[in-house]
């Protein structure tokens, strides 16, 4: 039966294994996990490597080597290699559209590095199988080994009389026990606890002198002093992980360590215990820190997805947004290498939703500069057929015409939309330069012309003067005088261009004058001048007075057709500046002009159609 110590120490151990996720009941080489799963490599201690090639060359090490490949290692190592295999490519992408290229047309082109790191990860994956299978075969081997020894023991057990005899291999098959390490963990605890079982037992029959007795335990005392010793040591170890390593080595040959005098167990034990409590705890707050850490982490990259969520989500109205937008988000993606490992069960759902952001992110901004490339395209040939246009006109003397259709082309110009900057100032220049040969030529040509303007400005002015004179007069000829001095007036040239309007409005004024006061029209006029006229065509006979009719019908028509158009046309005009308004204004002059000639026209066929009333 178990004594009251060795019970003791299995319910502490049992304790242990709630607290460091562990087995402390049986030999760690028995009970617990494989190595790689006890515990998780604290983060801050993994090497970081730089590039794709250190981690192939690690990854070759381990494949080619004779060291046992650890499953946290190599799984760091795929997420390393792939970190930056993924960051590679996206470096490779972004170089060739920023360079102009077609995302469309871009093709991932194979890459020897992960070929060759695939192929170390196979022959790894090879080893990782081999290792375990003959670990397992190892274990089942190692049980049968020691079922072995338990069966003998237990035989020594059933003799008590050949006790004594049995006590040389008694305690060789202990040596033997302590030699076998791994067995299944299922098999552990009831397999120490059947051994242990028939150890106390032949102990307690085996009928030695006092003398060897106490010497026995003299021995176990010692070395299991020194167990504690080095278990206490361990509470100044840095490596915390190490640390709670050594320790499981150290239960591991307590374990083994036969039993000492019942009045020391207790204590012994208690103070084995004590150090191991220690290092227990140690080892429990690292991994509680380690685990605060990646929460934090994961906190932290759960605010940059929500960030970069939110700047990919708003609108981009134009080549500056997106610029603006992908700064940020590059800002955001430092920002995210810079933190550490989120925990394991999330760490790579949260970089897959950070990546979805801005993989959608810049797949749509490839997709806007693909058309804004496509646009740019279309409006530099509009550009192009416009320079062509005022290259056809830039040698013409046909001044007034050609500057109407420059000035139109130039506007034609404006309304397209842009073009990248270096093709743009080109363009521009090359239009530019057309239009202004052309200009120039016509400045040159209109140098010899100014003064001429300015004497047809003198007799507009002399021809105001006498208008203004005449109205001062009275007299029966005044009418026939003004009628002279309107067609005097009409007869002069052009005058400067920045007088037109001021001579024009000067001359209208008093010409509109004289009109109301003398109470006739140019209209009315012409009208008494035709119905004479029509007297003499009607004395002809014949069909002259028809025909004259339907060529006023004519005229009436095309006129009102004139004035549609006109109307129309100032329906577009933009009054905003002082250019617009003289432009509408002139163009009210001319429909208003048009109104009176269908109007006399209109009196003309009623003055036909009175004439022939009274012939019939």
């Amino acid at each position: 039966m178990m004594d009251s110590q060795e019970n003791a120490l299995e319910q502490e151990q049992n304790v242990e294994q709630n607290v460091v996720e562990t087995v402390a009941t049986a030999p760690v080489e028995e009970a617990a996990p494989p190595a790689e799963e006890v515990a998780p490599v604290a983060e801050p201690e993994r090497k970081q490597y730089q590039n794709k090639k250190e981690v192939l060359a690690r990854a070759r090490e381990i494949a080619q080597g004779d060291e046992a490949p650890q499953k946290e290692e190599v799984d760091y190592l795929k997420t390393a290699f792939y970190k930056l295999h993924i960051a590679d490519r996206e470096a490779r992408l972004k170089e060739y559209i920023d360079g102009g290229g077609d995302p469309e047309a871009y093709q991932i082109l194979p890459d020897e590095d992960e070929e060759a790191f695939k192929a170390e990860m196979g022959i790894i994956k090879e080893k990782r199988q081999k290792l375990f299978k003959e670990q397992e075969q190892e274990k089942q081997d190692n049980l049968q080994k020691k079922l072995d020894i338990i069966e003998k023991i237990k035989a020594m057990v059933t003799s008590p009389e050949e006790a004594n005899k049995s006590y040389k291999e008694f305690k060789a098959l202990q040596e033997e026990w302590k030699e076998i390490k791994n067995v299944p963990a299922e098999k552990a605890n009831e397999l120490w606890r059947n051994y242990q079982l028939y150890v106390e037992q032949f102990y307690d029959l085996l009928k030695l002198n006092s003398e060897a007795r106490e010497y026995d335990f003299k021995k176990n005392l010692e070395l299991k002093t020194r167990l504690c010793e080095a278990a206490e040591k361990l509470a100044d170890e840095t490596e915390i992980i190490s640390a709670f390593h050594q320790l499981q080595k150290l239960h591991q040959e307590f374990r083994e360590i036969g039993p000492v005098a019942k009045e020391l167990r207790e204590e012994i034990w208690n103070r084995f215990k004590a150090a191991s409590t220690v290092i227990n705890k140690r080892h429990q707050q690292h991994f509680e820190e380690l685990r605060a850490k990646e929460e934090d982490n994961l906190a932290r990259k759960t605010a940059l997805c929500e960030k970069v969520e939110a700047i990919a989500a708003e609108e981009n109205k134009g080549s500056a947004d997106w610029e603006r937008h992908t700064k940020e988000i590059i800002a955001i993606q430092a920002e995210w290498k810079t933190i550490g490992f989120a925990p394991q069960k999330m760490n790579v759902k949260i970089f897959e939703r950070f990546r979805a952001t801005c993989d959608d992110f810049f797949g749509r901004k490839a997709e806007y500069f693909k058309g804004l490339k496509e646009n740019f395209k279309e409006n530099a040939d509009k550009k192009r057929a416009l320079i062509e246009k005022a290259k056809a006109l830039q040698d013409s003397t046909d001044w007034k015409s050609t500057s109407d259709k420059l000035i139109n082309l130039q506007r034609e110009w404006k309304t397209i939309g842009m073009v990248p900057k270096k093709i743009g100032d080109q363009l521009w220049e090359e239009f530019l330069t057309a239009c202004n040969k052309f200009f120039e030529a016509r400045k040159a040509a209109g140098a010899g012309g100014r003064s001429e303007e300015h004497q047809n400005l003198e007799k507009k002015r002399d021809v105001i003067a006498r208008l203004k004179a005449a109205a001062e007069e009275a007299g029966d000829g005044l009418q026939e005088k003004v009628q002279q001095l309107v067609e005097e007036y009409q007869s002069i040239g052009h005058v400067p261009f920045k007088e037109k309007d001021k001579i024009y409005e000067e001359y209208h004024a008093i010409v509109d004058k004289l009109y109301k006061e003398l109470n006739i029209s140019v209209a009315k006029r012409r009208l008494n001048k035709f119905k004479d006229n029509i007297k003499q065509v009607a004395e002809r006979g014949g069909n002259a007075l028809d025909n004259e009719r339907a060529r006023l019908m004519r005229q009436y028509e095309q006129l009102k057709t004139e004035v549609q158009t006109y109307e129309n046309n100032l329906g577009f005009l933009n009054a905003s500046s002082k250019k617009g308004n003289s432009l509408i204004d002139e163009m009210n002059r001319k429909v208003q002009k048009l109104k009176d000639e269908v109007q006399l026209v209109r009196d003309k066929i009623k003055a036909i159609d009175a004439e022939n009333a009274e012939k019939e």
